[in-house]
Order: C-alpha cells, then structure tokens, then sequence
C-alpha cells in the first residue's frame, strides 16, 4: 500500500511515452496487473494518461520477457538508425537550406521524426534560433572599416583628447503625422464574442514631416522640421541646421566657443558634402569619423528616434507634430542624454572586439 500510494502520487504532467512506459513496466515488476496500472495512471493523469488498450499491449509485451521500452521497427518502416550515412544526408539538406523543417527533412529521406531529432541534436549538435535582422549585408571591408574607425575614436576619448561633453550629434528621420504603434502596444482588451479593433496600415502618401535634431550630453540642441515640398541639400543643412546648432552651442560656452566640440552625424550626401567639411573646419569643429552603413553606432538611430516615435501621438500638421516633440526631448532627464553617450562608447568597444559586423545580439 505505500508504494501504491508513491506512485498515485507522482506528478505526471511533463511525463512523455517513455515515462508512461517506464512506469508501466515497474509496476509490472511489482506484481501488479494491466488493470490495476491503467486505473493508477487514470486516477493521476485523467485524460492524458495513456489508453486501456495501450496499458494492456505493454503489459503483454513485458510478459513476453521484451522489457525495452522503445517502439518495434514496423514492417516495411524505413532503417531509422543515425548511421553515418544518414547523418550525411541531413547534415547535406541543412547545409543546402537552413531553414528547412522536420516535415520537409522526412519527405526528403523517409527517416523518422525521432531519427532526424537524434541526428540534429546528439550528432550535429544544431539547435534552430529565429535569424538576427541587421540593416545592410556588410563587406568584410565595410567591418574592417567600422573596427578602424571605432579603434581611432576610442583611442582619442582614452587619451584623454575626447570629452563626451563636447560631442554634438544629430540626424534626419521622416515622421509620420498619425501613429499606429508596435503590434504589441496595439493590444486591446474585447469581450468575449467581440472582435479585435482595427489598425489601418500606413502608406506612402500619408501626411509626414522630416525632422532634424541635434543634441549633446545635457540634452537638445536644435530640433528643425522641413517644410512641405523642400528637400535638404548642403545649403538648406549648413544654413537651418549647422548655423543654429553651433550659435547655440557658442551660447552655452561664450568663453571657449566651438573649438573643444566634435560633430558626430552619419555618412548621408549631406553630410559629408565638401562644402559642409569646409563650413564645419572653418567654425573649428572636428567631425567624428563615422562607418558607412553604422546605424548601430549613430545614438539617433539606436536610441532618439525611436524614444520620440514611442511616446508621440496623432497630430494635424507639422508644427503640432515639432511642438511634441520638442516637449519629448525637453522632458528626458539629462542623465539619460549622458548615458547615451556613454552607450555610443559602449558601442564602439563591442565593434572592436566582435570584428564580425552588427553587435546588436551582444547588448544585454
């Protein structure tokens, strides 16, 4: 009766065949019958306990003296065994295509679902992870580059020749007028019966404005909202963006002015258009040399914009949409502007040391 009341007592719920079969066979052994053990396995795992007459063919089996708790190979069944063969031929069909499933890999070879399970996992030792997205397809010279780049910058901060206080970022980004959110924020509680409310993509030709801003350790420095039907060329950028952003930064510091600041914007035609070099050297600005196709280095894309797009709302026009999001950017605390900063410097070591390319999936 106490071993009885053991085994009534296990907890069956993650228990697979082999455990129910397992089972079976100890309670076998102990003298008990197939009725007695289908009862047990009722009371303690209802409706997901194995059948009557699957308890009963084990039982039989057992009695024949096979004490295996393994499937029979069936008659006319393809060979499932991991011979080196087989191996083979799965590790050939992932190599050709990495993405191919379990169901695709048995059409192909008729080997078992366990067989493919055993050959992936014990002998290929492969696990499948959904694929990173990274912005563009890298040349092993755009990483070489990025890792030169990263090394010179952070050569300059560790020398002590580089403040983060005297950096002074900034980009462009296209802003849609009416917000539709993550998928995820889009969740809405319904009743039962109800129907989820819908969200109407956005297209192409919906109302948007390209906003510029600049911004430094102690938070905005200029925010500037294109007007419908211009375009930012090296004038409109060095005229609207440039002049304000260094007056501004000539206000904050009257005594030294704009020599100790270091401009860091990406590689955009803008950017690096002779003139712009010229202007940004004859204010005595130094520019930050930054890697072609580096998002993940450029602190607007990996943190403002997205902190802006996250927390605006719906507006009629551009002027409502810059009044938000000069409100957004006056609200972050300084220290978060800072830690941005610190995070670029972050960055820039994690390129150095991966060498491979994008880092995002090393950033805990």
């Amino acid at each position: 009766m106490i071993v009885l009341k053991f085994y009534l007592f296990i907890n069956f719920a993650d228990m697979d065949k082999s455990a129910y079969r397992s089972y079976i066979l100890t309670r076998f052994k102990l003298g008990n019958t197939a009725t007695v053990i289908w009862d047990e396995l009722k009371t303690a795992h209802g409706e997901a306990a194995p059948s009557r007459r699957t308890v009963f063919t084990w039982v039989e089996r057992f009695k024949s003296g096979d004490e295996s708790i393994e499937d029979n190979m069936r008659p006319g069944a393809p060979i499932t065994a991991t011979i080196p063969e087989n191996i083979e031929t799965v590790r050939s069909l992932i190599e050709v295509n990495p993405n191919t499933s379990y169901a695709q890999i048995e059409a192909a070879t008729s080997y078992s679902h366990a067989t493919i399970n055993r050959i992936i996992h014990d002998h290929l030792h492969l696990r499948k992870l959904s694929s990173r997205w990274v912005p563009y397809d890298l040349t092993d010279a755009q990483k070489a580059l990025r890792v030169l780049f990263c090394q010179e910058n952070l050569a300059k901060f560790n020398e002590g020749k580089w403040r983060i206080c005297d950096i002074i970022t900034g980009d462009e980004s296209w802003i849609y007028h009416r917000q539709i959110g993550h998928k995820q924020s889009n969740a809405t509680w319904v009743a039962a019966g109800e129907k989820p409310r819908t969200v109407v993509r956005r297209n192409q030709f919906e109302p948007k404005s390209m906003i510029t801003v600049f911004f430094k350790s102690t938070g905005p420095v200029l925010i500037d909202v294109l007007d419908k039907g211009k375009t930012i060329d090296h004038k409109y950028y060095i005229k609207n963006v440039l002049k304000p952003a260094i007056q501004q930064v000539r206000e904050q510091r009257p005594e030294s002015g704009t020599k100790s600041f270091k401009i860091l914007h990406d590689n955009a035609k803008v950017h690096v258009a002779k003139k712009v070099k010229s202007y940004l050297e004859q204010e005595g600005m130094t520019t930050i040399r930054h890697p072609p196709y580096s998002p993940d280095l450029a602190p607007c894309d990996f943190w403002l914009f997205d902190k802006i797009k996250q927390n605006l709302t719906d507006h009629v026009d551009a002027k409502s949409l810059e009044n938000q999001i000069t409100e957004i950017l006056m609200t972050i605390p300084k220290e978060e502007y800072r830690k941005t900063f610190e995070k670029y410097l972050e960055r820039m070591k994690l390129c150095v040391d991966d060498k491979r390319g994008y880092f995002e999936h090393l950033i805990k």
